[in-house]
């Protein structure tokens, strides 16, 4: 039985944050969320986010993903209806054979057995396998705390049995490099030993990691400071994979891409609140593009974030209608990984 305390948990979670959002009881629990396409240098991806119930944490202060979710818990046979509906789409099954990544999400952590039913997690495992002949990578979403190393080891084997050599990928949310910016201010509750002990977990079974950064996602944030941060990140995720090269071959047993998210001013948020009183705007597209920039010299790739996925305030987008060319530069570069793309946009 599902802990009765998740909701309240969730709930104290999202008041320690003084965030003011609601919660989307309406939707319908055999429909996902969300599900889109996303093109890149890895392929097509099919990024499905499912309908359950929201993120335990639900500290971290510029976030409103809960808000798309249930407060309250989604039982396993109605996640399964959800996954049964994603494979019956048309939609999908016409994009079947050039599908080559699969991102599973539920706006907070899918290996949280409470809010993400493993027996579901199984089942979509098999119909991606059954549907999807070119599947080569299965990214899942989660926070740190819910990665148990015989789960993924099963998992692993469990998608090497489709038609395609398919790579297990966790993707785990670090936003701010800076500690004290992340954890004291934005509230994520991640330290940098657990995370370098998942990565050597990771690299142990040869596994992938996502790792999703925020640029700007704080008030306290100044534009270069942001740029900043992500540099220091770029340097820190190649440090790390570099120490996880075989000794033998020098080759990476450990691979790390870095999702780039501009910040968007997201409803029901302190930074809501801040925007709306003139002390924050989100970053331009323009130093997204320099912050990129970082990556090229480490042994990370990197794909930018272009969608603030319907949820910023009124004019609270990185979006801008006069950087639409370089929002299309960026597209580009996500697809080709060719730094020349944004060095030219930048002139």
């Amino acid at each position: 039985m599902p802990d009765k305390d998740i909701a309240g948990q969730i709930l104290r979670g999202t008041d320690e944050a003084n965030k003011t959002y609601t919660f989307d009881e309406g939707h319908s629990n055999d429909r996902p969320s969300m599900m889109w396409f996303q093109e890149s240098h890895e392929g097509l991806i099919l990024f499905i986010v499912f309908y359950t119930q929201a993120c335990r944490w639900s500290r971290c202060t510029a976030c409103n993903l809960p808000s798309l979710c249930s407060r309250f818990h989604v039982g396993y046979k109605d996640i399964r209806k959800q996954i049964d509906w994603v494979f019956a789409q048309e939609l999908v099954m016409n994009q079947r054979e050039k599908i080559r990544k699969v991102i599973v999400s539920n706006n907070g952590s899918v290996l949280d057995q409470e809010t993400f039913s493993s027996n579901a997690l199984m089942y979509f495992t098999l119909m991606a396998n059954e549907h999807l002949p070119n599947m080569a990578v299965l990214s899942i979403e989660t926070r740190t705390e819910y990665v148990e190393s015989a789960e993924l080891e099963f998992l692993s084997r469990a998608i090497k049995e489709g038609d395609t050599p398919t790579e297990l990928e966790l993707a785990v949310g670090f936003e701010i490099f800076d500690d004290h910016f992340r954890n004291d201010v934005f509230n994520k509750g991640l330290r940098k030993e657990i995370f370098e002990k998942l990565a050597r977990n990771m690299a142990e079974y040869q596994f992938r990691l996502k790792v999703y950064m925020m640029q700007k996602p704080i008030v306290e944030m100044s534009d270069a400071q942001a740029i900043f941060d992500i540099g220091q990140a770029a340097q820190y995720f190649g440090s790390i994979v570099r120490q996880h090269r075989d000794s033998g071959t020098g080759k990476a047993r450990l691979k790390i891409d870095m999702h780039l998210n501009p910040t968007y001013v997201a409803r029901g948020t302190p930074l809501e609140q801040a925007f709306l009183r003139g002390d924050y705007s989100p970053p331009r597209l323009r130093h997204v593009a320099y912050a990129a920039l970082a990556v090229e010299k480490e042994p990370i790739s990197v794909y930018i974030g272009l969608d603030d996925e319907g949820l910023a305030v009124p004019g609270g987008s990185f979006l801008r209608p006069e950087d639409e060319s370089l929002r299309a530069a960026l597209a580009r570069f996500n697809i080709l990984q060719d730094y020349d793309i944004l060095k030219t946009a930048l002139r």
